[in-house]
C-alpha cells in the first residue's frame, strides 16, 4: 500500500528551481506572486500542510497552529525567527529551523554601506545635487564624519556582528567596542579586533553604532530617548537587525534636533511602513529592508530552508536531524515510513 506524500506549503514565490526540489518528496502549494497573507489566510493554507517554508511576512502562532493537525515542521527563510511562536510550536512538538551563517558576509557588506552612505552623507547628497542646488564648489559642503580611524561600536557579537568588525579592524583601522550578552573568546576577540565593555561605555565611546542584535521583549526599543542622549551628538547609528530594537520617534526627533548626526536603517519597527518622521529627515539613510539581498546570498538562504523541511520531513540525507533547527525540544518525525529525531538548537544570529 503507497503511503500518501506529505503535503507542504510555500508562502511566497521563491526560486523555481529551488522549490521543485521539494517536490522529489513532497506535494507541494507553492504560492505563485508576492502576497500579504492575513492570519485567517495563514491558517487555511496550514490546514492540510504536513511541513512549510515561510518568510519573516508570515506570522505562525498558537491561532494558526490549531487547526493544523499534520503539521510537522516549519522552515523560514531568514537568521531571525520572531515571525515564529516558538513556544506555541515546541507545545506541538512542530521543528522549526531558520538559514543563518549563509547570509553573515552579504549583511554585514551592507551594514557597512550604510554606515559610511550616513556618516558621509552620500545620499543626503546625491539629492541635494539632484535639485540643482550645486551651483559653486564649496570647503564645507557636505562635512560628514570620518570612518578610518573612528570608533565602531557593534550591539550584538554573532556571526554578523564579528564580520562588522573584521571590516572595520582590519579594512578601516578602527578601534572596535562591543556589548554582548556573554564575552567572546579572546581569541576570537583578537581576530576580529575588538574588545567588550559595557552598553552605557558603548554608547558613549562609538562614533557609529551598528545594531545587530536578535530581537526579543528584553531588546524591545534597547535604543530609546535615554540612550540616545548617551550617544555622541556627532554619532552615527546604524540598524540591520530588526526594527523594533530602535524607538523611532526617539530617533528621529535626536537626528531632527542634531542630537544624533546620522542614521542609517534596513529594517522598521511596523515595516513595510516606514514612519513619516524618518521620510521626512535628510539626514538618514533608509533601505527596505535587504540586508541579504544578493542573488547568490539569496539562493543559499531558500536552499538551506529546502534543505530543511525535506530533512524536518525524514527525507535526504539528514532525514530527521534538520542542519539548522531553532525548537527546543527534540521532535519525533515519522513521515512516508522513516522515523527520527530532531536536533536542538537555540537561535542565533
Amino acid at each position: 500500500m503507497a503511503v500518501a506524500r506529505p503535503r507542504v506549503w510555500v508562502s511566497q514565490p521563491l526560486f523555481d528551481d529551488i522549490v521543485d526540489q521539494l517536490a522529489a518528496h513532497c506535494d507541494v502549494d507553492a504560492v505563485a506572486t508576492v502576497t500579504e497573507h492575513a492570519p485567517a489566510d495563514v491558517a487555511a493554507a496550514l490546514r492540510d500542510a504536513d511541513g512549510a517554508l515561510v518568510t519573516l511576512n508570515e506570522s505562525i502562532g498558537a491561532a494558526e497552529l490549531a487547526t493544523a493537525p499534520r503539521l510537522r515542521a516549519i522552515a523560514n527563510v531568514g537568521v531571525g525567527y520572531n515571525n515564529l511562536d516558538i513556544d506555541a510550536l515546541d507545545a506541538r512538538g512542530i521543528i522549526a529551523t531558520n538559514t543563518p551563517e549563509v547570509l553573515t558576509e552579504t549583511t554585514a557588506d551592507l551594514g557597512f554601506a550604510l554606515l559610511m552612505a550616513a556618516a558621509r552623507r552620500i545620499t543626503e547628497s546625491e539629492r541635494w545635487l539632484r535639485e540643482g542646488q550645486w551651483k559653486q564648489w564649496s570647503f564645507s559642503t557636505m562635512l560628514g564624519a570620518d570612518i578610518h580611524g573612528s570608533t565602531l561600536g557593534i550591539l550584538g557579537m554573532g556571526r554578523i556582528g564579528q564580520a562588522i568588525a573584521r571590516r572595520g579592524h582590519h579594512g578601516f583601522g578602527m578601534k572596535v567596542l562591543y556589548h554582548n550578552r556573554s564575552r567572546l573568546p579572546e581569541t576570537v576577540e583578537r581576530q576580529v579586533g575588538a574588545r567588550h565593555v559595557g552598553f552605557d561605555e558603548l554608547l558613549a565611546q562609538a562614533d557609529h553604532l551598528v545594531l545587530v542584535l536578535p530581537y526579543s521583549a528584553a531588546s524591545h526599543h534597547i535604543i530609546d530617548a535615554a540612550a540616545l542622549a548617551k550617544m555622541k551628538p556627532t554619532a552615527t547609528l546604524v540598524n540591520i537587525a530588526r526594527g523594533g530594537l530602535v524607538d523611532e520617534l526617539a530617533l528621529a526627533d535626536a537626528l531632527a534636533n542634531g542630537r544624533l548626526a546620522a542614521a542609517g536603517l534596513d529594517v522598521y519597527e511596523g515595516e513595510p511602513a516606514v514612519r513619516a518622521e524618518l521620510l521626512a529627515l535628510r539626514n538618514v539613510v533608509l533601505t527596505p529592508h535587504i540586508g541579504s539581498a544578493s542573488l547568490a546570498t539569496r539562493r543559499a538562504m531558500v536552499q538551506l530552508a529546502a534543505d530543511n523541511l525535506v530533512a524536518a520531513l525524514g527525507f535526504g540525507p539528514n532525514a530527521g536531524n534538520p542542519p539548522t533547527p531553532v525548537t527546543a525540544k527534540k521532535t519525533t518525525i515519522a513521515t512516508a515510513g522513516i522515523t527520527g529525531a530532531g536536533k536542538t538548537a537555540a537561535g542565533k544570529r
